[in-house]
């Protein structure tokens, strides 16, 4: 069974979504959900679930990077995960913290990469123009939002579309997307899973 655990920066709506997934014959279980915002709403769902939590405030630590994940990397090491998974994880992590999982860190990010990495990748498909969006589940690599695909779906973008309008439907693409790639990726499949149509 793979140790998973899952980084979050607020409400953890796909941290639960990967959580109530991993149960029967699923390859991996939840050992800890840690944040850098210790008010990040996650956390309490995760510790209401029975899951291990740890928070380490990143504001505290300005902009002493190395400082901020050495405090992270304390509870992650101790639950010693098999597979991290970022969930709506918003600080951007050094080659080095990277370079200690690599090979077995996940994300998933609001766009149909290798478009519009980084934020905003709502306006930036609606502005472009573009017919669909979606989302997308890659191995993390020291580069931002870069790294091998692992899977993606595609949501038509509508006319007259806001940006919220399309991360509500991108949403709920993400919830189904993530964990059926890391009930792939714990069973060792490492091929791109397209959820399209």
């Amino acid at each position: 069974m793979k140790r998973v655990a899952i980084l979050i920066s607020g409400g953890g709506s796909n941290m639960l979504a990967l959580v109530r997934d991993m149960v029967g014959d699923h390859p991996c279980r939840p050992v800890l959900v840690a944040s850098n915002d210790p008010k990040a709403g996650g956390l309490a769902r995760a510790a209401a679930m029975g899951i291990a939590t740890a928070a380490v405030d990143h504001r505290l630590y300005g902009r002493d990077r190395a400082g901020f994940e050495a405090a992270l990397l304390e509870p992650i090491l101790a639950a010693a995960p098999d597979i991290l998974c970022l969930a709506g994880f918003m600080r951007v992590l050094t080659p080095d913290f990277v370079a200690r999982f690599e090979g077995r860190m996940l994300n998933i990010h609001p766009s149909l990469l290798p478009k519009y990495p980084g934020l905003h990748t709502h306006a930036r498909a609606i502005a472009a123009g573009d017919s669909e969006a979606g989302c997308s589940v890659h191995e993390v690599t020291a580069a931002l939002d870069d790294g091998p695909l692992l899977g993606r779906a595609v949501v038509p973008i509508l006319p007259g579309d806001t940006p919220d309008d399309l991360a509500a439907r991108v949403l709920v693409q993400e919830h189904k997307l993530y964990p059926a790639v890391l009930r792939r990726y714990g069973r060792g499949e490492r091929g791109l899973l397209d959820l399209t149509g």
